[in-house]
């Protein structure tokens, strides 16, 4: 029997099961050997409401029944799974109720949950895994006893995880290295990837070994920017989805639940003011998708958006693409990097032969060495081409410059161009050399202080526009650019993280500090872009 044979089986029995006709022995037998019936009809969970009297969120116990996207979950789900979501689908209490059904009944099955947080660990544990093992009813635990059948009984709880009576083990923490499980289930994948790329690779090269081929491996969250295990896991299962190809053991499966396939996401349609700009949105969206949205769903989406405001493409995202273009937290430029998205000046934008292209360097011999590439049209800066690469000399960027084939204007190197090189026999500064290759040279003064030139970043962005594809990294690294994390405190620092980010963004501040300064070319009317 395949899940969709089975669920539809287990559908009739629960349906019976809420009239109180599912009586006989035999039958409730058969019911209870289903997995998706005991899962609808076994355990309770906390929802958390509003008090009628004050409006403060309270907490009552309701009957676990699977809404639309965990029932979708559990029918499409494989070995290895990754899920990209809207917030609040409540997939983190449906694994881990999944997975504690796994653990009562089947003997020595271990299965586990990695959260990015220690505080979120304990309140998987209590709050999902604990509360729904100690709400069995009792009638049920009567029900077993008369059909001889021996439940487990926890004979170690530490606070973070049970071991069964019968062998069977659920744990929660923020890492796991240990025997094999037969399941693990990883908690905001995408956050612990963003916030902590060492633990992100030790629950890669750790956690994962621990599950075998014909174990399960579900990996869960909302995007969190462009970078990452999870974001590179996610291309490549959707790059296997696109090709029609048969999953290995070792693949990954897609699964992707934006807001507007949930039915609870509606409100009220009329006392809200659908916006313009949310309009020309929903329209797009509708085309995208092949279906229409109900006035109900963009009253909930404008209302939503209007509180989170930049985040609410990466919390409620339409598309998979939309997930992952929102900044992350703590990126310097998020809210100008949204607005860059928004008003379409992401997008190919052509080489004009006509004019110059200025360029601004970000020095590095071991690190990475970065260019932009840029036009200038009428106060508009058109970022045409961003290249970067490593451990190369600086004549073989000089010779990349010509491969492209650009008419160049000048070029715009950060104040360290002026040290001698000890490296070269002549002492030539990269300066120098980069004027004897018949460039003409500008050297950008160092800056003051690293806060003064984030914000002429800041200030440029909204007149700057990039080619999607020739650009595109280069607008990763802008969109990347952030504070640094303190691990201890659990708050961002006020200085920016090192990370590959820095050398595309310290270029771009070459172009923020120096070009601003420069005498301004006489430059043609912008052509219409098709």
């Amino acid at each position: 029997m395949n899940r969709a044979e089975e669920v539809a089986l287990a559908d009739e029995y629960i349906e019976r099961f809420d009239k109180g006709e599912l009586t006989d022995k035999k039958e409730l037998l058969v019911a209870l050997s289903l997995k998706w019936f005991r899962l609808n009809t076994l355990y309770k969970i906390k929802v958390k409401t509003s008090s009628s009297k004050n409006g403060k969120a309270i907490s009552r116990v309701k009957r676990f029944r699977p809404n639309k996207a965990q029932r979708q979950r559990y029918l499409e789900g494989f070995t290895r799974n990754i899920i990209l979501k809207a917030r609040q689908l409540g997939f983190t209490t449906f694994e881990m109720i999944d997975s504690l059904d796994d653990c009562i009944f089947n003997e020595n099955y271990s299965a586990g949950c990695i959260a990015h947080k220690l505080d979120s660990a304990k309140d998987i544990f209590r709050n999902k895994i604990k509360f729904a093992y100690e709400k069995i009813p009792a009638v049920w635990r009567q029900i077993f006893d008369d059909i001889d059948f021996d439940f487990p009984v926890p004979v170690n709880d530490k606070g973070e995880g049970y071991v069964f009576s019968n062998g069977s083990s659920i744990q929660v923490g923020t890492s796991y290295r240990g025997d094999t499980l037969q399941r693990l289930h990883v908690s905001e994948f995408g956050k612990i990837c963003a916030k902590f790329p060492d633990k992100a690779e030790e629950i890669v090269t750790g956690a994962f070994e621990a599950v075998p081929l014909d174990g399960q491996l579900t990996l869960e969250s909302t995007a969190e920017g462009n970078e990452g295990y999870f974001f590179d896991y996610c291309q490549e299962a959707q790059a296997i989805e696109g090709m029609g190809t048969e999953l290995t053991p070792l693949d990954f499966k897609f699964h992707f639940f934006p807001w507007w396939d949930d039915p609870s996401y509606t409100l009220p349609p009329d006392t809200v003011v659908i916006p313009a700009k949310s309009q020309e949105y929903f329209a797009k969206l509708e085309a995208e998708i092949g279906q229409k949205l109900l006035p109900g769903q963009k009253a909930w989406y404008v209302k939503k958006a209007a509180v989170l405001k930049d985040k609410m493409k990466r919390e409620y995202p339409s598309t998979p693409k939309e997930a992952f273009e929102q900044a992350i937290e703590g990126a310097y430029y998020a809210t100008e990097m949204a607005n860059a998205r928004q008003k379409g000046r992401i997008r190919s934008i052509p080489y004009d032969p006509r004019l110059p292209v200025y360029t601004f360097w970000d020095l590095g011999r071991n690190d990475a060495m970065s260019i932009w590439f840029m036009q200038y049209v009428h106060m508009e800066y058109r970022f045409i081409r961003y290249y970067e690469n490593s451990g190369e000399s600086i004549q073989f960027y000089l010779k990349k410059l010509l491969e492209f084939g650009y008419v160049y204007g000048t070029v715009f190197l950060p104040h360290d161009a002026e040290i001698t090189d000890l490296t070269r026999a002549d002492n030539k500064s990269r300066k120098q050399i980069v004027q004897s290759a018949g460039f003409d040279v500008k050297v950008v003064p160092r800056v003051p202080a690293k806060g003064e030139a984030i914000q002429a970043v800041r200030d440029i962005l909204p007149l700057c526009w990039f080619d999607e594809e020739n650009a595109g990294q280069g607008v990763k690294c802008l969109d990347h650019y952030r504070k640094e994390w303190d691990d201890k405190l659990g708050v961002f620092k006020d200085r920016p993280r090192h990370d590959w980010a820095s050398h595309g963004n310290d270029a771009f501040e070459q172009f923020a500090r120096g070009f601003i300064e420069y005498e301004e070319p006489e430059s043609f009317e912008p052509e219409a872009w098709g």
